[in-house]
């Protein structure tokens, strides 16, 4: 039986028995912040299980692709993987304990075929239920194991979420592979059994500081790994040698010319190669994009570690995308994403890889040192500050130098490392980690979904149902307090999707609470967060809540331009283009997307012009609702990180469409009410990843004005019409460029008039010719020129040149080279001497610069310059 084969086993057996199968979420989390990636089946089932949302059928069947990043150091044995598929089964308060275990063991014994006497099971310590069952279907008592914590109790994904104690179903690969010891069994490390189906009795919901409540029905979450069940099936000793990585393995060994199974050092190579090369595929395709931290860090860490394994088999050339093409080949009939994104895959791995490699020769020879130096010194591990310029230098991932330098016995000194990167990246690390934020829904515990109606007006007649002062609970909030404030219904857009939420206000005859944002819970609920200016408010009051027009309607424009601007680039660049984030705001939005190289000026014209194309077209903007097979099959654009439920709304542009996309935000009734359209940055954000922000309507009008009035100011002051700036700037700076070099010209002959009286001033320092002086109107350049001239002049000597330019002061140092072995560092003369204007500087033992900030301090600059340089040398002759 094919792996292909058993997925699909899966779910038409437990399709047969009530369950929906659902498709794959992505792995990146949508709406949990407690999750890096995707970790486990029973992710996209977290908000069922918690009553949050509605399940499609108590009944839940997937294959969920997972990534977890707890074993990266570890791949390249016979057993660890990052990316995995995970079969699971799952009930949402409907079967439980009984019906879990009946039917995993009937799916592996009579449609898997595995050997009932090589299945054994491992229970709660105080399950004696699930005891009896397993008993119950045919595994003898003695083959049934108990454990703690550790073993058999599972979850939560995450610091807090559903959890609850399991039982594994485990797989006895061969007496052969043991240990040979009477205890051998479940849970041994010589690796003879196999974990390969975990059934957790959910029956809690861990909160985040780890306490437990009882969740309002038990729920199943299973979890089979597909690599793993897939070994089994096809009787092989490790999941590299099954049909989900061999042909990986195969062509990487057809690139090496290394025959897998001939050393275990170049299997370990040929595995990571493998197991790496299909991780990259599938988060790039999720759209995670190589970055320094977050997500992208993982993906650039095996991308890279993936070359490095590459390169010690002799892989010396750029070879992963080959390697990709593969699994998008071999992947893409589960996981079309894979093909739809085919060319940003490849794109995004060859750069990335080109990258590292024009540093990798260059970084390991470092690290090779290092690891020598480290030895000769008798030290246990690398110098932290060392590993940190490998990673911020050289691109290599600590991670990476740490796996290098264990293959000779050494560690690394994380600490010292945290504390340089923490120094260099504290305003970067603060602004970009990854962190939870507050669900305002714990606030409000048992509030249903809020009702939306504002698509269709902006104002609502309500009631008050929930109130929240200083993050509590409250029953009333008098004047001038801050307030939370949850309405039955609302015509107020909570943020979401890259639409901030609306503002306006919440009255009655009684009170008014300006309302300054809106948010939307993961549960659905919508969160007015407003002060309260007049009266008091409390639940149950009945209230006019009332949207500000102005601004829904500017984030309207702006929203509708996002999509108008997604077909854009789609038809001037090319289908391969993909949203990957937007921000709508009143005033502009930005939209993020996937493009690999810059967008020269000429497709961006093309792509403003389409949009306004579009505007002036005047296209109606329709919605409906629809399913989400349906509307995909229709050609509608879905978002690579959103979560749709079976029903989604639609947004159409024009008919014929000229754009269809899956979008829950507020628009324009057409195209006309943007305006205008005009893009005002179009930059690199990542590797991969493109940001273009733009203005419409009314602050787009208000753009034109002010460039108007700019262009009108510059023509008045070059005494040219608008028209004619471009020309009239030519010939003003041809007359700059002209004066420059009458400048140049005459410096030059300044400088030369000087050298004579510099060189006959120089003075004598244990034999050595030194001038120091200050030499105003002289560019650096010229001084560079005349320092030259003096040390050819001079011989053997040391120049220190001061000038002067608006009040700041500059200095040049030269030495000649035969001084430098007596101790002279043009670089230290020239930090000294300038830490006396109070400044800084430094360079090479032959020549530096440095700047200063007090003129008035230049004589004692010099001064300094020559006390160091007589230090210098009269220390040397002394010795």
């Amino acid at each position: 039986m094919t792996s292909s084969e058993l997925r699909q086993l899966f779910l038409d057996f437990f399709t047969e028995r009530g369950h929906t199968a659902i498709s794959s979420s992505s792995l990146v989390p949508h709406g949990d912040p407690t999750l890096l990636f995707t970790t486990a089946g029973m992710v996209q089932i977290k908000p069922y299980f918690l009553g949050l949302q509605k399940p499609p059928n108590q009944r839940l069947a997937s294959c969920q692709k997972c990534f977890r990043t707890t074993d990266v150091d570890s791949v390249g044995d016979g057993t660890h993987l990052t990316l995995f598929e995970m079969l699971g089964n799952f009930s949402v308060g409907d079967y439980f304990k009984t019906e879990a275990v009946a039917w995993a063991w009937e799916f592996v014994t009579k449609y898997l075929g595995l050997a009932p006497d090589r299945l054994w099971a491992s229970v709660y310590l105080d399950d004696d239920e699930a005891f009896a069952l397993w008993e119950g279907v045919g595994i003898p008592a003695e083959r049934i194991y108990r454990f703690g914590d550790e073993d058999n109790f599972w979850g939560p994904a995450g610091d807090s979420g559903p959890c609850g104690p399991c039982s594994e179903l485990h797989y006895d690969m061969s007496p052969e592979l043991g240990c040979g010891k009477p205890t051998c069994g479940p849970n041994c490390d010589c690796g003879r059994f196999v974990e390969i189906w975990n059934l957790v009795f959910t029956q809690y919901d861990q909160k985040p500081d780890g306490s437990r409540t009882l969740l309002p029905r038990p729920n199943i979450d299973t979890g089979m790994g597909l690599e793993r069940i897939t070994a089994a099936v096809q009787d092989k000793k490790t999941v590299y040698e099954t049909d989900i990585f061999s042909g990986l393995i195969a062509l990487a060994s057809t690139m090496t010319g290394i025959k897998y199974g001939q050393s275990t050092d170049t299997d370990r190579a040929l595995r990571i190669v493998a197991e790496h090369g299909r991780g990259m595929c599938f988060l790039i395709a999720d759209g995670v994009l190589p970055t320094n931290d977050g997500r992208g860090y993982v993906l650039r860490r095996i991308l890279r570690r993936a070359s490095l394994f590459g390169r010690r088999i002799g892989l010396t050339r750029p070879f992963l995308t080959e390697i990709a093409e593969k699994v998008i080949h071999d992947m893409s009939g589960p996981y079309p994403e894979l093909k739809e994104h085919r060319q940003l895959i490849l794109d995004v791995i060859q750069a990335e890889e080109k990258r590292f490699v024009s540093t990798l020769e260059t970084g390991v020879g470092i690290v090779d040192n290092l690891i020598d130096a480290a030895l000769a010194a008798k030290k246990d591990c690398l110098d932290g500050a060392d590993v940190f310029r490998l990673y911020d230098t050289y691109g290599f991932p600590r991670e990476l130098t740490a796996e290098v330098a264990s293959e000779r016995g050494l560690g690394i000194d994380v600490a010292g490392f945290e504390a340089a990167l923490s120094r260099q990246q504290e305003m970067g690390r603060a602004s970009h980690s990854f962190r939870a934020v507050d669900d305002l829904s714990s606030v409000f515990s048992g509030a249903g979904p809020t009702t939306f109606d504002g698509y269709n007006s902006l104002s609502s007649q309500t009631t008050v149902i929930g109130l929240s002062s200083g993050g509590i609970s409250v029953p009333s909030v008098d004047e001038g307090a801050d307030v939370d404030i949850i309405l039955a219904n609302t015509p107020f857009y909570g943020e979401m999707g890259g639409q901030v939420g609306d503002t306006g206000r919440i009255f009655s005859d009684t009170a008014e609470v300006v309302v300054s944002g809106t948010v939307r819970t993961a549960s659905d609920i919508t969160v007015h967060t407003g002060r309260l200016v007049r009266g008091r408010i409390a639940t149950g009051d009945a209230v006019t809540a009332q949207v500000e027009e102005g601004q829904r309607a500017d984030i309207a424009r702006n929203h509708t331009a996002t999509h108008l601007l997604q077909a854009a680039l789609r038809e001037v660049l090319g289908p391969q283009v993909a949203q990957r984030g937007s921000l709508v705001e009143p005033d502009r939005f930005r939209f993020d997307f996937s493009w690999m190289g810059a967008v020269e000026p000429e497709p961006i014209d093309r792509i403003q012009s389409f949009v306004n194309e579009q505007i002036r077209a005047d296209h109606a903007v329709g919605t409906d609702i629809s399913t989400l097979d349906e509307a995909v099959k229709e050609g509608a654009i879905a978002l690579f990180d959103e979560k749709y439920g079976d029903s989604v709304r639609v947004v159409r542009i024009g008919e014929p469409a000229v754009s269809t996309e899956l979008c829950g935000g507020t628009h324009v009734s057409a195209t006309g009410q943007i305006g205008l359209f005009i893009i005002t940055s179009e930059a690199s954000v990542g590797t991969g990843l493109r940001r273009i922000e733009a203005v419409t309507g009314r602050a787009a009008e208000a753009l034109v004005r002010q460039r108007t009035h700019t262009l009108d100011a510059i023509s008045r002051e070059l005494g040219a019409t608008a028209d004619d700036v471009m020309e009239r700037l030519a010939d003003v700076y041809g007359e700059l460029e002209s004066a420059r070099k009458r400048t140049a010209a005459l410096e030059k002959q300044l400088s030369a008039a000087s050298v004579d009286a510099l060189t006959a001033g120089a003075t004598q320092i244990e034999g050595v010719s030194v001038v120091a002086t200050l030499v105003n109107g002289l560019s650096l350049p010229t001084l560079r020129e005349m320092g030259d001239t003096l040390k050819n002049r001079l011989g053997d000597s040391v120049i220190v040149l001061a000038s002067v330019e608006s009040d700041r002061p500059s200095f040049l140092v030269m030495v000649s080279q035969p001084l430098t072995s007596r101790g002279l560092h043009a670089g230290d003369i020239a930090k000294r001497a300038a830490t006396i204007t109070g400044g800084g500087g430094g360079g090479k033992p032959t020549m530096a610069q440095a700047g200063g900030k007090d003129a008035t301090r230049v004589p004692a600059a010099l001064e300094e310059a020559i006390r160091v340089i007589r230090e210098k040398l009269t220390s040397e002759d002394s010795k």
